[in-house]
């Protein structure tokens, strides 16, 4: 008796990444937490992205990657958005990333100006 292939219809990538990117582009809604926020500030790279958009204001990945791979600045950027530091907004298939200045010295006075000045 001869086996059937079965024929699974797999998801192409862009749809299920639409899905996912959509979502994540949300502004951070949940309360900020203290330990997210120095998490995500941890890591050099991160660390770097914030510096230079309090700097410059809103900048896009292209101006952020700094030579790095998509997929390693897809992850920091994932990482800066849970924690409520960054807001990325669509402008056309350009993503612009501004750093959530206002929410952040609301919450927690003064410790992006700290984590800043001892970055520099």
């Amino acid at each position: 008796m001869a086996k059937k292939k079965s024929v699974i219809k797999k998801k192409s990538r862009t749809a299920a990444k639409s899905k996912d990117t959509h979502a994540s582009r949300q502004k951070h809604t949940a309360p900020l937490r203290l330990e997210a926020i120095l998490h995500a500030l941890s890591d050099a790279v991160r660390l770097e992205i914030v510096c230079k958009l309090d700097a410059e204001g809103e900048c896009t990945c292209a101006t952020l990657d700094g030579g790095r791979p998509k997929s390693t600045m897809s992850h920091h950027f994932k990482v800066l958005r849970e924690a409520g530091l960054v807001q990325t907004r669509l402008d056309g298939v350009t993503h612009r990333n501004s750093l959530c200045r206002e929410e952040i010295d609301q919450a927690f006075p003064g410790l992006l100006d700290a984590v800043i000045a001892a970055a520099q």
